[in-house]
């Protein structure tokens, strides 16, 4: 596992050096964001075409699309996108996805990423593959961390049995508000040390059965009750406040090696407060100061906070620019246009070509595939080290998850 400085990097930050990590411009538009530890390219080495770089941060919905002959997944796999994510209309019985995602990849003939959004609960893209499963506030009340993670195992077991390698869970969002708020019962708990501890516990289970979890919203999404679906909002907290309660479960998992990290669309007004997490520097850097070097992605871009003030293109062109290295978009369609946008920007001198290297070389290890071919940068993404969950029973465990 890499590095973690955690509590003297929050500590820089309580004490206001966060500006001079990333900030935005008054036009909004990003500077560099916190440097990370990244190999530096060989002198002799060549990367690969600049559009297939661009492609490989991209990670993409299929919309409608059920079988691996459809024009649409065809395309995107030939355009060299870094991952699919798999929705509700993609997913009708464990056979056809397992036909759909082994023909892609077949068809990429590289390793892509396939992702869903499998949380338990109401938020259960392939409950038709894995079944109906409480909701992770009733995990965490009725349940062991060790009976989560054993839960979390199963889960993952049918997503790999079925080719999928990514899930979008657990939360580490803190809510003990009305189960049907924007996070509400999708949070384990509004205690810090309970939302990591079952946080933990999912991701490692999910990492048993040879899933990648990705923890999720960052930097704490609990604080608003606002759905950014539709809408932005803005938290207003301080950094220090931050630190305290919403941000110890992610420095948590960074600390236990989390592989991905999903940032929101909310704005802080500790950070960038005009501008959404997902396009944030600050966000960035934050994330990066608390010891983070895995795949930072963001939410979908097409969701109302973003999609709203920024297209598609312009989307992508900020979050890498800001610090992002995966740009999640649930409409493929829109892969190309994002693509171009990040190769012009390029070429323009408005995103430097190491920032955009960075991101398709930690989107291209994570996958399994050869970053340095594609990018020259030879690196080491942190593994999942999740201590091992305690099985004392809560208060009201359960004597299974599922009951």
């Amino acid at each position: 596992m890499l590095h973690s400085p955690s509590r003297s990097a929050l500590a820089l930050l309580s004490a206001g050096l966060l500006t001079a990590c990333g900030t935005a411009s008054s036009s909004g538009t990003a500077t560099a964001p916190v440097p990370v530890a990244v190999a530096s390219p060989s002198p002799s080495c060549t990367p690969a075409a600049l559009e297939k770089r661009a492609a490989a941060v991209l990670v993409v919905g299929i919309p409608g699309v059920t079988t691996a002959d459809e024009p649409l997944g065809q395309s995107l796999v030939d355009m060299g996108i870094g991952g699919l994510f798999l929705s509700e209309p993609n997913v009708e019985s464990a056979d056809q996805v397992r036909a759909l995602v082994a023909g892609l990849r077949e068809r990429a003939g590289r390793p892509l990423l396939v992702s869903t959004d499998e949380e338990s609960g109401r938020v259960a893209v392939t409950r038709e593959i894995v079944g109906a499963g409480p909701s992770p506030r009733r995990l965490a009340r009725q349940s062991t961390p060790e009976q989560v993670r054993d839960y979390a195992r199963g889960v993952g077991e049918r997503l790999t049995d079925v080719g999928i390698d990514v899930d979008l869970a657990p939360l580490l969002d803190l809510d003990d508000g009305p189960y049907s708020g924007i996070v509400g019962d999708r949070s384990f708990s509004a205690d810090p040390e309970t939302a990591a501890e079952y946080g933990l516990a999912f991701s490692a289970g999910l990492d048993d059965a040879g899933v990648t979890p990705t923890v999720k919203h960052f930097p704490g999404q609990g604080r608003s009750t606002t759905d950014t679906h539709a809408e932005a909002d803005v938290v207003d907290a301080t950094v220090e406040e931050l630190t305290a309660t919403d941000l110890l479960p992610f420095q948590r998992a960074i600390d236990a090696g989390a592989p991905i990290v999903m940032l929101n669309h909310l704005g802080y007004s500790a950070l960038d407060g005009d501008l959404p997490a997902t396009l944030s520097p600050q966000a960035y850097a934050l994330l990066r100061e608390m010891g983070f070097e895995g795949v930072a992605m963001t939410d979908s871009l097409g969701m109302g906070a973003v999609n709203l003030r920024w297209d598609f293109p312009e989307a992508a062109v900020r979050a890498i620019e800001a610090g992002a290295d995966a740009a999640l978009a649930t409409d493929g369609n829109q892969a190309e246009r994002m693509r171009d946008a990040l190769v012009e920007a390029v070429g323009s001198g408005r995103l430097p070509e190491d920032r955009l290297n960075e991101a398709a070389a930690r989107v291209t290890a994570l996958a399994g595939g050869d970053a340095q071919e594609l990018t020259c940068l030879n690196l080491e993404l942190p593994s999942l080290s999740a201590p091992a969950a305690s099985s004392a029973p809560s208060p009201s465990a359960a004597a299974s998850p599922a009951s």
